[in-house]
């Protein structure tokens, strides 16, 4: 008898703890099914950006870019580290970069320029990326049938202007020109892909084009001075090399007094008279908003269309435009020189 009432005792006990067990078992996964929630909505992230470059245009992308990226993911109660570097212009160091960002695991790479893009997409296939920066992205990454879409881990924003604005521009400012040297870095075939497209738009406005390249910035000065002794007025692309050689530009056409007009803003306030532009901290802020999409939302880049500038504005240079002698419309909106 006291052996079953121990033992009916002991069954007891033994079944309270298996229940008390049970309770803790509930709440433990009602605890963790909160936290995922909560790290849902409020990540951790870790950002590699390579820049080609360092200049005003690229300069303000990667700033845009920064900003509401830390905006939109603080908004949410999260953090992003940002771990930017500068290729110094050299295509080898972007590569070198991407390859420190792959090992290092990041959660995204941000590629400003065309040559950094074309070296995130041979450095990883699995971490996103996002360009900026970039002209044309079926060019960039050898896409024949270009869509709008990768359909790979690649997606970003175009610095592409309307083109033919911009030779409308070039026509109504200089009517009576008839030479137009087509100033361009040999190495961006951003740039390259520009004039072949402008240059039957100046044609066909009646205009002689003729291309003068430069390799690098060390044969800036003397292409820029074989193109202003033979032109009337010059056309600059949104040309990373050329963006960051302005002065040395600006020290051969003022004097010869050969207008410039530009691809973008910056090239445009150091060597140029006229622009039709986008504003780059805007690009830059657009492929923020594209960043969260990803590292929030789990957005795939491969479906993401490539995006344009919102906004692009007639500007000029007043200081250049008063050197040569030059008077723009009033719809131009004044940048110092």
């Amino acid at each position: 008898m006291k052996k079953r009432l121990l033992a009916a005792l002991m069954a007891g006990a033994m079944a309270l703890t298996m229940t008390a067990c049970g309770g803790s078992s509930s709440g433990s996964d009602d605890s963790n099914a909160a936290s995922g929630s909560d790290s849902g909505s409020a990540g951790s992230y870790k950002v590699g950006i390579v820049q080609l470059v360092q200049h005003e245009a690229l300069d303000a992308a990667t700033q845009g870019f920064q900003d509401k990226l830390k905006e939109l993911v603080e908004a949410d109660g999260g953090s992003v580290e940002f771990d930017p570097q500068n290729a110094s212009g050299e295509s080898a160091n972007c590569t070198t970069i991407v390859n420190g960002f792959v090992s290092e695991g990041v959660d995204l790479i941000m590629a400003n320029a065309t040559a950094a893009l074309q070296a995130a997409q041979a450095g990883t296939s699995d971490i996103p990326i996002l360009g900026t920066s970039v002209t044309d992205y079926g060019t960039a990454l050898g896409v024949s049938d270009w869509t709008g879409k990768t359909g790979t881990n690649i997606s970003g924003t175009t610095d592409l202007a309307p083109l033919d604005g911009q030779a409308d521009m070039l026509k109504e400012l200089f009517p009576d020109a008839k030479n137009v040297g087509l100033l361009y870095c040999s190495a961006e075939p951003n740039s390259k892909y520009q004039i072949d497209t402008i240059k039957p738009l100046l044609e066909k406005l009646g205009y002689t084009c003729t291309e003068y390249a430069f390799t690098d910035s060390n044969d800036v000065a003397s292409v820029t001075q074989k193109a202003a002794a033979a032109s009337d007025v010059m056309y600059i692309p949104t040309d990373n090399t050329a963006a960051s050689c302005t002065e040395a530009i600006a020290n051969v056409v003022i004097p010869a007094n050969v207008p410039v007009i530009a691809g973008e803003q910056g090239i445009c306030n150091g060597c140029g008279v006229a622009t039709l532009s986008i504003d780059y901290y805007e690009l830059g802020q657009a492929t923020g908003e594209m960043a969260y999409e990803i590292l929030a939302n789990g957005a795939n880049p491969g479906d993401m269309e490539v995006q344009s500038a919102p906004n692009f504005t007639k500007m000029y240079n007043k200081t250049n435009c008063e050197k040569l002698g030059i008077t723009v419309p009033d719809d131009y909106t004044a940048i110092e020189g």
